[in-house]
């Protein structure tokens, strides 16, 4: 095996497992569906072993659930589940933005995650937003998280945080285009961005009880988009994955 083998075989389980990924989280593939090793293949166009790394993959991201004849099963989430998530993240969230408060971060540092800030208070002071303007809100706030959990610098933190934002609906914009079509689209806007912009003072001036408190209760954002969604599945094309949100059983 030559030493570019390695590198060929993890593009290509990356290749299989977004590819997968995005048939899961688009509603083509539907829960309790069947995807079979050979089925992914001739799916993906990407070699077995690959396949077969990328399907265990998405089974720790908890997309796919094994079955014992062999094979995975295409998962379906309870509210539980996803609230659980998000507010694992917001706590891991918190922490990072904590370690940066209290560990100290220089203003050279920090200029990116402020440069950012600027950058998304154009567009949330946009009235009304437009679905244009959610999508790039939804880039924008994955950098700004990601330039904070930067700052914690803690490589095992981080490794987390990227791992609990991949789990279902867990991510910092999970719910955001769903959210575009509400009434309330907006006032939530402003509500996040105002946390942003507290934690970002919170952080400068190394108060780490503080930054914690507002990233964690930050996440909470996420979890009203997810009620608002889910009264509102009619706009099941903004985000055809809550599809995978199993109904609550009624009383």
């Amino acid at each position: 095996m030559s030493e570019r083998d390695p590198d060929r075989a993890v593009s290509q389980t990356v290749r299989a497992q977004l590819a997968l990924r995005d048939l899961i989280l688009s509603g083509r593939l539907r829960p309790g569906e069947r995807i079979s090793e050979l089925g992914a293949v001739e799916t993906t166009g990407v070699s077995r072993t690959p396949v077969r790394m990328a399907l265990v993959r998405l089974e720790e991201e908890g997309l796919l659930e094994a079955i014992p004849s062999g094979g995975f099963m295409v998962k379906a989430f309870s509210e539980r589940d996803i609230l659980d998530s998000i507010e694992l993240r917001g706590a891991l969230e918190g922490l990072a933005a904590r370690f940066a408060a209290e560990r100290g971060v220089s203003a050279r540092d920090l200029e990116p995650l402020k440069e950012s800030l600027a950058e998304l208070d154009q567009l949330v002071t946009q009235d009304p937003v437009s679905e244009e303007v959610f999508s790039s809100y939804v880039t924008m706030n994955a950098r700004f998280h990601a330039l904070l959990t930067e700052l914690s610098r803690s490589a095992p933190l981080i490794r987390q945080i990227d791992r609990a934002s991949a789990l279902p609906f867990a991510s910092p914009s999970g719910f955001v285009m769903a959210q575009s079509v509400l009434p309330e689209a907006h006032q939530i806007l402003i509500i996040g961005q105002d946390h942003h912009r507290i934690v970002v003072d919170a952080i400068e001036n190394r108060e780490g009880a503080r930054a914690e408190a507002v990233m964690r209760e930050h996440a909470r954002l996420a979890a009203r988009n997810l009620r608002l969604a889910l009264r509102n599945r009619t706009h099941l094309d903004l985000l055809p994955a809550l599809a995978l949100i199993r109904a609550p059983v009624a009383e």
